[in-house]
Protein backbone atom coordinates (compact mmCIF):
# COMPACT_ATOMS: atom_id res chain seq x y z
CA UNK A 1 0.00 0.00 0.00
CA UNK A 2 1.53 2.97 -1.18
CA UNK A 3 1.96 6.55 0.89
CA UNK A 4 -0.59 8.22 -0.81
CA UNK A 5 -3.26 5.52 -0.50
CA UNK A 6 -2.51 5.76 3.41
CA UNK A 7 -2.85 9.30 3.49
CA UNK A 8 -5.93 9.08 1.48
CA UNK A 9 -7.67 6.77 3.79
CA UNK A 10 -6.45 8.59 7.38
CA UNK A 11 -8.24 11.69 5.43
CA UNK A 12 -11.09 9.73 4.24
CA UNK A 13 -12.18 8.84 7.63
CA UNK A 14 -11.25 12.26 9.17
CA UNK A 15 -13.23 14.26 6.42
CA UNK A 16 -11.24 16.94 7.26
CA UNK A 17 -10.29 19.76 4.86
CA UNK A 18 -7.54 22.95 5.54
CA UNK A 19 -8.12 26.04 3.82
CA UNK A 20 -5.95 29.12 3.47
CA UNK A 21 -7.70 32.33 3.82
CA UNK A 22 -5.17 35.19 1.74
CA UNK A 23 -5.64 38.48 0.08
CA UNK A 24 -3.92 41.82 0.78
CA UNK A 25 -4.90 43.81 3.46
CA UNK A 26 -8.38 45.53 4.33
CA UNK A 27 -9.68 42.77 1.68
CA UNK A 28 -12.43 40.89 4.23
CA UNK A 29 -10.61 38.37 4.86
CA UNK A 30 -11.72 38.05 8.95
CA UNK A 31 -14.90 39.86 8.58
CA UNK A 32 -16.29 36.93 5.63
CA UNK A 33 -14.89 34.06 8.07
CA UNK A 34 -16.90 35.62 10.89
CA UNK A 35 -19.78 36.16 9.23
CA UNK A 36 -19.61 32.68 8.41
CA UNK A 37 -19.33 31.56 11.94
CA UNK A 38 -22.25 33.51 13.06
CA UNK A 39 -20.13 35.85 15.05
CA UNK A 40 -20.37 39.69 15.12
CA UNK A 41 -18.73 41.74 12.85
CA UNK A 42 -18.78 45.21 13.89
CA UNK A 43 -15.25 46.25 15.53
CA UNK A 44 -13.33 44.34 13.58
CA UNK A 45 -9.07 45.25 13.59
CA UNK A 46 -6.23 44.32 11.21
CA UNK A 47 -5.26 40.47 11.42
CA UNK A 48 -1.44 41.00 12.69
CA UNK A 49 -0.93 37.35 12.54
CA UNK A 50 -3.20 34.22 11.50
CA UNK A 51 -6.60 33.29 12.96
CA UNK A 52 -7.73 29.89 12.95
CA UNK A 53 -11.37 28.86 12.55
CA UNK A 54 -12.49 25.08 12.55
CA UNK A 55 -15.99 24.53 11.64
CA UNK A 56 -18.68 22.32 10.52
CA UNK A 57 -19.71 22.25 7.07
CA UNK A 58 -21.74 19.63 5.97
CA UNK A 59 -20.05 16.53 6.62
CA UNK A 60 -16.70 17.64 6.04
CA UNK A 61 -15.05 19.66 9.52
CA UNK A 62 -13.08 22.96 8.19
CA UNK A 63 -9.54 24.16 9.41
CA UNK A 64 -9.47 27.74 8.20
CA UNK A 65 -6.23 29.55 8.26
CA UNK A 66 -6.56 33.33 8.03
CA UNK A 67 -3.72 35.10 7.44
CA UNK A 68 -2.67 38.69 7.77
CA UNK A 69 -2.32 40.82 4.18
CA UNK A 70 0.09 43.86 5.06
CA UNK A 71 3.09 43.63 3.03
CA UNK A 72 5.21 43.27 5.26
CA UNK A 73 3.35 40.00 6.47
CA UNK A 74 3.33 38.17 3.00
CA UNK A 75 6.79 36.60 2.82
CA UNK A 76 5.33 34.73 6.00
CA UNK A 77 2.73 33.43 3.90
CA UNK A 78 4.76 30.77 2.76
CA UNK A 79 4.73 29.27 6.43
CA UNK A 80 1.39 28.76 6.48
CA UNK A 81 1.42 26.35 2.72
CA UNK A 82 1.62 22.92 4.10
CA UNK A 83 -1.13 20.64 3.23
CA UNK A 84 -3.60 22.92 2.27
CA UNK A 85 -6.96 21.42 0.66
CA UNK A 86 -7.98 24.99 -1.22
CA UNK A 87 -6.68 28.89 -1.41
CA UNK A 88 -9.29 31.49 -0.82
CA UNK A 89 -8.15 34.53 -2.33
CA UNK A 90 -10.30 37.34 -1.56
CA UNK A 91 -10.13 41.04 -3.28
CA UNK A 92 -11.43 44.32 -1.98
CA UNK A 93 -13.48 45.04 -5.30
CA UNK A 94 -13.51 48.94 -4.37
CA UNK A 95 -9.66 48.83 -4.55
CA UNK A 96 -8.81 50.06 -8.15
CA UNK A 97 -5.62 50.88 -7.27
CA UNK A 98 -3.83 48.05 -5.78
CA UNK A 99 -5.13 45.30 -8.28
CA UNK A 100 -1.90 45.00 -10.01
CA UNK A 101 -0.08 44.27 -6.79
CA UNK A 102 -3.04 41.98 -5.82
CA UNK A 103 -2.75 39.99 -9.45
CA UNK A 104 0.75 39.78 -8.92
CA UNK A 105 0.43 38.38 -5.48
CA UNK A 106 -1.67 35.84 -6.30
CA UNK A 107 -0.39 34.67 -9.78
CA UNK A 108 2.94 34.71 -7.40
CA UNK A 109 0.85 32.03 -4.99
CA UNK A 110 -0.07 29.44 -7.40
CA UNK A 111 3.59 28.93 -8.57
CA UNK A 112 4.40 27.27 -5.47
CA UNK A 113 4.51 23.67 -5.32
CA UNK A 114 2.61 22.94 -1.88
CA UNK A 115 -0.42 24.88 -3.09
CA UNK A 116 0.05 22.56 -6.94
CA UNK A 117 -3.21 21.68 -7.38
CA UNK A 118 -5.52 23.55 -4.68
CA UNK A 119 -8.96 24.48 -5.41
CA UNK A 120 -9.11 28.28 -5.77
CA UNK A 121 -11.78 30.36 -4.64
CA UNK A 122 -11.47 34.21 -5.76
CA UNK A 123 -14.43 36.22 -3.53
CA UNK A 124 -14.81 39.36 -5.11
CA UNK A 125 -15.61 41.13 -1.78
CA UNK A 126 -17.27 44.39 -1.16
CA UNK A 127 -19.92 44.57 -3.85
CA UNK A 128 -22.14 45.94 -1.45
CA UNK A 129 -20.28 49.45 -1.88
CA UNK A 130 -21.02 51.57 -4.88
CA UNK A 131 -18.70 51.78 -7.26
CA UNK A 132 -16.76 48.05 -6.76
CA UNK A 133 -15.55 46.48 -9.91
CA UNK A 134 -17.78 43.62 -11.56
CA UNK A 135 -16.80 40.04 -11.15
CA UNK A 136 -15.81 40.55 -15.24
CA UNK A 137 -13.84 43.64 -14.40
CA UNK A 138 -12.06 41.68 -11.84
CA UNK A 139 -11.00 38.21 -13.77
CA UNK A 140 -9.47 40.61 -16.17
CA UNK A 141 -7.37 42.90 -13.59
CA UNK A 142 -6.45 39.83 -12.01
CA UNK A 143 -5.87 37.77 -15.63
CA UNK A 144 -7.39 34.80 -14.24
CA UNK A 145 -8.19 33.54 -17.62
CA UNK A 146 -4.31 32.40 -18.00
CA UNK A 147 -4.83 30.05 -14.65
CA UNK A 148 -4.27 26.50 -16.05
CA UNK A 149 -3.08 24.32 -13.05
CA UNK A 150 -5.72 25.26 -10.58
CA UNK A 151 -9.69 24.47 -10.09
CA UNK A 152 -10.48 28.40 -10.00
CA UNK A 153 -14.11 29.99 -9.62
CA UNK A 154 -14.96 33.34 -8.91
CA UNK A 155 -17.42 35.00 -6.91
CA UNK A 156 -18.97 38.49 -5.84
CA UNK A 157 -19.90 38.42 -2.11
CA UNK A 158 -20.31 40.57 0.83
CA UNK A 159 -18.74 40.09 3.92
CA UNK A 160 -21.65 42.38 5.45
CA UNK A 161 -24.41 40.90 4.03
CA UNK A 162 -23.47 37.43 3.64
CA UNK A 163 -23.77 37.32 -0.27
CA UNK A 164 -22.89 34.54 -2.17
CA UNK A 165 -20.67 33.23 1.66
CA UNK A 166 -22.12 30.11 1.79
CA UNK A 167 -22.42 29.16 -2.10
CA UNK A 168 -18.04 30.25 -2.29
CA UNK A 169 -17.78 27.38 0.49
CA UNK A 170 -20.07 24.98 -1.19
CA UNK A 171 -17.76 25.08 -3.64
CA UNK A 172 -14.86 24.97 -2.42
CA UNK A 173 -16.00 21.83 -0.37
CA UNK A 174 -17.44 20.11 -3.16
CA UNK A 175 -14.16 20.78 -5.54
CA UNK A 176 -11.56 19.52 -2.72
CA UNK A 177 -14.00 16.47 -1.79
CA UNK A 178 -14.10 15.31 -5.24
CA UNK A 179 -10.27 15.89 -5.83
CA UNK A 180 -9.51 14.21 -2.69
CA UNK A 181 -12.19 12.22 -1.41
CA UNK A 182 -13.65 10.74 -4.23
CA UNK A 183 -11.02 11.19 -7.14
CA UNK A 184 -8.44 9.25 -8.90
CA UNK A 185 -4.72 9.70 -7.65
CA UNK A 186 -4.44 12.18 -10.11
CA UNK A 187 -4.24 15.62 -8.99
CA UNK A 188 -6.51 17.19 -11.89
CA UNK A 189 -8.43 16.30 -14.40
CA UNK A 190 -6.96 17.11 -17.64
CA UNK A 191 -8.56 20.54 -18.21
CA UNK A 192 -8.31 21.84 -14.66
CA UNK A 193 -9.71 25.75 -15.70
CA UNK A 194 -13.32 25.92 -14.38
CA UNK A 195 -13.37 29.58 -15.20
CA UNK A 196 -16.46 30.27 -14.24
CA UNK A 197 -17.63 33.77 -13.53
CA UNK A 198 -21.45 33.99 -11.39
CA UNK A 199 -22.93 37.77 -11.67
CA UNK A 200 -25.23 38.57 -9.10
Amino acid sequence: MGLLTIIRKNRLKEKEMRILFLGLDNAGKTTILKKLNGEDISGISPTLGFNIKTFVHGKYTLNVWDVGGQRTLRPYWRNYFEQTDALVWVVDSGDRMRMQDCKEELHSLLLEDRLAGASLLIFANKQDIQGSMTCAEIRDALDLSSIKSHHWKILPCSAVTGENLIAGLDWVVGDVADRIYYGSSSALPTNPQTAEVVVS
